[in-house]
This record gives structure tokens, C-alpha cells and sequence, in this order.
């Protein structure tokens, strides 16, 4: 296995999880593997279709995923192809008619495609080893992304079980919950699984979160503050993903969109150019990334909070799949939680529902999103946090979030926390929270007034805090169930079941403020520059892990590695990786036998490019 990963793949040994999950395949028997983006889930199932008789099948959700992959996998010298709906029916024919004449040892297949006559007929006389299932959280209704081709998978290999002829079943994913772990396992059919959560931390991404008071600027700031990385800004609607693209492209940031408002011509070509490096940014909804194979990202911007922590920890994976330091920065804004909610109570995929399947989904789509604005408002380690809310429980920080980094001071904020509850109970507990500010801070709100709310013993008893101040006394209330906020359409606080603890003379509610005061831009400027300049220091490609001699060589090598996938018509990364540049800076080989210890050089692509390299590194 060890010969067969460095012959094809460069590596000399294999990352946590993978060779157990290797081993199980060989020994015949079926595999879960719930493993973070950029863990190397691929490997586990492409090196034993390298080793076993026969043919691979797997099956995956993205045309885009799939065109990476036997890309990657054909540029390493192993035949690969692909059957998805990107292919006329004649290349769809031909793919059939090479995969029976035993031409592919691993073959793509969207999930829909199963259940046609070509894949029957194929199947009935293919000798099939291995299916692997990508992206398998798909199968599952309470996942983020089901797709009910994804049932097909069960059907298909028990027809294949039927004639004698079951093939190893193993599922991959980045990130499940229990429900839908039990949900993968069942509806796929695996049987006796042996299954690997490797943990989710990404040790090589640092997180933070910043409220500026400008998203725009903020977003600028940042971005031309890593000019010349790749980097994805993901917006949740359409609008803000044209008016953000608009705005960095004014600026002269060479920067693409993509959204499902756009034709299927003009998503391919700018996926194509921020695949390619043409254009290094790319500004999308969430309809962009599940899939996408780019190794060199080197920062995930989240322009809004999304709607929830698995969706959130999927699209910020997408940074640094190489292994190398990168970031993943979220602005947030309060008035996110409530756009979220307006497009969970407004989704496409519930129409098809009864009243009682939408108001069960809808509840716990808000519970995500409680979690998530949670995340985006604690002052507390931020790595900790996404850690614990995928069961991997862990007490201590982790010193490289944006949280662990800032210099915070605890305040006492237990009085006004009963003042807040207070206030919540003279207002019958039927108002939400910008009321309840209202009434404590003493507003002349029109509602207010209607009410008679300005003789409430509560009115105006906080007015000289500022609305920020108590808008994080409210967050801290929430997370100590002390406050509850309501699911319906226009959420109300009310009490929660802790609220007794306010009672309780040695209880004390606190909550954290900055002391690092704000740049001019309020927070926006000082985004780019305050984790930007973090990120640099804690080693991305530039000052880490090389000197100022070695990151001039590692611009060579990248321009190089540029030339050479214009001229095959490959992304850059399928060439060679970040991390693998910059692990010949640091090796500086001579010859192609130290080229070939350089990590992710294998032998076919020792073949294809090491001279070329190596006449860049010898003339540095």
C-alpha cells in the first residue's frame, strides 16, 4: 500500500485514519470514514482500487468533483474516467463501451445515473471490487445536502449481491452529526461497518470573527490584504454576491462570481477561471464549492454568518486542502440571524412537505442557526467550539483563533442581566429583542408608546449602556438558558429554564469587550490587517515556513508550475501543490532522485515535470 502511495501520489506515508480504513477495504469488509475536508478521504478508497482486481466504482454528487478527480488521478497515471451529465450521449457510450473492455480502474458516476440502462448493462458483466460512496451526508434527509439519487446506491449493490457478485461498500464524509451517521449507515446499506471518525479538527486553519462596522470595507481590506492568494467570499444571496464582486473588481481585484441566478455557460467559465488562477477570487452563494477539488486556497471569507455550523465548517474546509496555513474569517452582523431565518421559512425544498414534516425541519434548521449565531457571538475559543459541537469534546483553547489571540476583559454584567429578565416579564414575555432594548434603553419607539410600555418600572433603566453592550448581555442570557428565543415567524423572548440562577447570590453573568481599540475603518481596515497580518506570522506560504530566499523561489516555481498547466489545460494544482512547492524550497533537490523525496512528487509526474523543476531551483 505504502509503494503504491508514493508511486502514484508522492506521499511517503500515510495521514491518521487512512491506512485502518485501507486495511478494512482489503480484508473485504464495508467502511464509514468521517473525516475533515483535506484529511485525504480519496486515498482510502483510490489505493485499494489500485490493488484489488477489478473496477472501482464511485459514486459522487458534482460534475465539478469529479472532473478534479480523474484529472488528478489521470495526471498521476492511473486511467480514471467520469459519467455525468456534462457528457453527450455519445461520450457517455464511449465511456461505457471502454469501461467493459476494462480500460478505467476507477469510474465517476453521478448517483442519478445508477438507475439507467447503460449502468445495468455495464454493471451486469463489469467486474466491480469497490463502490465508494463521496459525499455520503447526501443520503440523508436530515443532512444539509440530501439528493434522492443517493438512494439508488443500496438498490444497485443489491442487485450486485443478488448474483453472488457484493462488492465492498465503503462511505465517506467531512462532517456528520449522530442522526446522520445512524441515516448513512442504514440507507445505504453497509453492513457490519468499521467506522473512523478521525477527529475534525483542522490544525492548519486558524478562525475568527470580526463585526466591523462596514462589511464592505472590511471585506476589501482584507482581500487586497492577500493579493495574489486564492480565496473564496461566500455571501448568502445573490445580491450581495454581485454587489461584493462589483465592489472588489472597482478595485482592481481580479475576482469572479458565481450564483444560481447566473446561466450554466457563466458559472462553468468563472469556476473555470478561479480554478485556472485567471482570476484567484471568487464570490459566491453556497451553491459554490461542495466538490471543488482546489488544493492552493488560501482564506475562506465569509461575507455573512451562514445559515448553520455544518454548512459553515464544510464551505470553511475549503481553505488550505494542502495541508498549509490558511484562514477562515467570518464578518458578522446581527441583522444576519434574521435574513437567515427569512430564507429558512422560505425554502424551495419545502414546498413538497406537509405542515407537519415543514414546521419539524424549520425547528431544527433555527436550533442550527441559534448554534451558529452562538459561534459568531462568544468571545470564547472559536476551534473549541466547532469541535464540541461535532461531539469531539475538548477543554482547552487553542492559542490560533482569532479568539485566543484578541486581548479581552471580563465585565460583571449580572444586574444587568436581571434587569434585561426583568424587563422580559413586564412585557408579558411577547415582544423579541429589539422591544425589550428599546423599553430598558427608554426609546420614544412608536410600538413603545402604543403600549404604554414608558410606565414600565424596567423603562429607561439602562439607558446610559450602549445597545451593543446589551445586545451581548442578551447573547450571554440565551447561552445560559436564562433567555429563550421563540421559533415563530417573529421570535419573542421569554424565560428560559435556568432563569432561576439570577436568583442565586453567587451566580454572576459575565461577558468579554476588546481591549485592542478599533483602526479608523472601525473594525473593517483592521480586519484585513489585524488576521492578515496573523495569518503571515503564524506561516502561510509567505514568512513561515520560508525565508525571503526561499519564498523567491517559491514564486518561480509557482510561475513555472502556471506555465505548465496552460500548457496541458490543467489547474495549476493538479501540477503540483502549495505545500509541495514549497517543500522543494525547503529540500532545494538536485537531482530527480531527491526530487522524488520531495512530498506529493510521485513517479509519473517525476517523469512529467521534475526535470523542468529542477532546472527553476538549480538556477535560483
Amino acid at each position: 500500500m505504502k509503494q503504491l502511495l508514493k508511486q502514484y501520489f508522492g506521499y511517503d506515508d500515510f495521514r491518521p485514519g487512512q491506512k485502518k480504513l485501507i486495511d478494512s477495504i482489503m480484508a473485504g469488509r464495508d467502511v464509514l470514514g468521517i473525516m475533515p475536508t483535506g484529511a485525504g478521504k480519496s486515498i482510502c478508497y483510490q489505493i485499494p482500487a489500485l490493488a484489488m482486481d477489478g473496477t472501482a466504482v464511485v459514486v459522487s454528487p458534482l460534475i465539478s468533483l469529479m472532473k478534479d478527480q480523474v484529472t488528478a488521478l489521470n495526471q498521476a497515471g492511473i486511467h480514471a474516467a467520469y459519467i455525468n451529465s456534462s457528457l453527450t450521449e455519445n461520450q457517455i457510450c464511449l465511456a461505457f463501451a471502454n469501461a467493459r473492455q476494462g480500460r478505467y480502474k476507477i469510474i465517476y458516476i453521478a448517483p442519478e445515473r445508477l438507475d439507467t440502462p447503460q449502468f445495468y448493462e455495464y454493471s451486469e458483466m463489469a467486474d466491480i471490487a469497490l463502490v465508494a460512496v463521496d459525499e455520503a451526508h447526501c443520503v440523508s434527509q436530515w443532512g444539509q445536502d440530501f439528493r434522492p439519487g443517493y438512494l439508488n446506491v443500496a438498490a444497485f449493490v443489491g442487485r450486485l449481491e443478488e448474483k453472488g457478485r457484493r462488492p465492498v461498500l465503503c462511505a465517506f464524509t467531512a462532517t456528520a452529526t449522530k442522526e446522520v451517521k445512524d441515516d448513512m449507515i442504514c440507507m445505504l446499506g453497509l453492513k457490519d461497518p468499521n467506522v473512523l471518525v478521525t477527529g475534525f479538527d483542522r490544525e492548519n486553519l486558524y478562525f475568527a470573527v470580526e463585526r466591523p462596522k462596514d462589511k464592505m470595507k472590511a471585506a476589501l481590506g482584507y482581500v487586497t490584504s492577500h493579493a495574489g492568494e486564492s480565496g473564496i467570499v461566500y455571501c448568502n444571496t445573490r445580491a450581495s454576491v454581485e454587489e461584493v464582486c462589483d465592489m472588489l473588481v472597482e478595485h482592481g481585484v481580479p475576482a469572479a462570481r458565481y450564483h444560481a441566478g447566473m446561466s450554466n455557460e457563466e458559472r462553468m467559465e468563472n469556476q473555470d477561471d478561479f480554478i485556472f488562477d485567471r482570476k484567484p477570487v471568487i464570490v459566491a452563494t453556497n451553491a459554490f464549492g461542495m466538490g471543488i477539488d482546489k488544493s492552493n486556497v488560501r482564506y475562506v471569507l465569509h461575507f455573512n454568518m451562514p445559515q448553520s455550523m455544518e454548512n459553515y465548517y464544510q464551505e470553511a474546509g475549503r481553505a488550505g486542502r494542502d495541508g498549509a496555513a490558511a484562514q477562515c474569517l467570518l464578518l458578522y452582523a446581527p441583522k444576519d440571524t434574521a435574513t437567515n431565518r427569512f430564507l429558512l421559512e422560505n425554502k424551495e425544498s419545502k414546498k413538497e412537505m406537509t405542515e407537519d414534516e415543514r414546521k419539524e425541519i424549520l425547528e431544527r434548521d433555527l436550533q442550527r442557526l441559534k448554534v451558529m449565531t452562538f459561534y459568531s457571538t462568544t468571545k470564547e475559543c472559536l476551534r473549541k467550539y466547532i469541535l464540541n459541537y461535532f461531539g469531539e469534546t475538548t477543554h482547552c483553547d487553542c492559542h490560533n483563533c482569532g479568539n485566543c489571540d484578541a486581548d479581552f476583559e471580563k465585565h460583571d454584567v449580572t444586574e444587568l442581566g436581571r434587569q434585561v429578565v426583568n424587563c422580559v416579564y413586564e412585557v408579558r414575555q411577547r415582544f423579541g429583542i429589539n422591544i425589550v432594548l428599546g423599553v430598558l434603553r427608554g426609546s420614544k419607539n412608536a410600538k413603545i408608546v402604543r403600549y404604554g410600555f414608558e410606565g414600565l418600572k424596567t423603562y429607561g433603566k439602562l439607558a446610559d449602556y450602549a445597545e451593543s453592550t446589551l445586545r451581548q448581555v442578551i447573547d450571554a442570557l440565551l447561552q445560559e438558558d436564562i433567555l429563550i428565543q421563540t421559533a415563530d415567524r417573529y421570535p419573542v423572548l421569554c424565560l428560559g429554564n435556568s432563569y432561576g440562577k439570577l436568583k442565586d447570590e453567587q451566580y454572576q453573568l459575565t461577558i468579554k469587550t476588546e481591549v485592542r481599540k478599533s483602526t479608523e475603518s472601525g473594525g473593517a481596515a483592521g480586519t484585513g490587517e489585524r488576521v492578515g497580518a496573523k495569518g503571515k506570522a503564524k506561516g502561510t506560504l509567505g514568512k513561515g515556513a520560508l525565508d525571503d530566499a526561499g519564498f523567491a523561489l517559491f514564486e518561480q516555481l509557482r510561475q513555472k508550475r502556471l506555465a505548465l498547466a496552460k500548457e496541458e489545460r490543467v489547474p495549476p494544482y493538479i501540477v503540483f501543490s502549495d505545500k509541495t512547492l514549497v517543500d522543494m524550497c525547503l529540500k532545494r533537490p538536485r537531482t530527480l532522485e531527491e526530487m522524488l523525496e520531495v512530498s506529493g512528487v510521485g513517479t509519473s509526474k517525476l517523469v512529467k515535470y521534475g526535470e523542468a523543476f529542477l532546472q527553476v531551483i538549480k538556477g535560483a
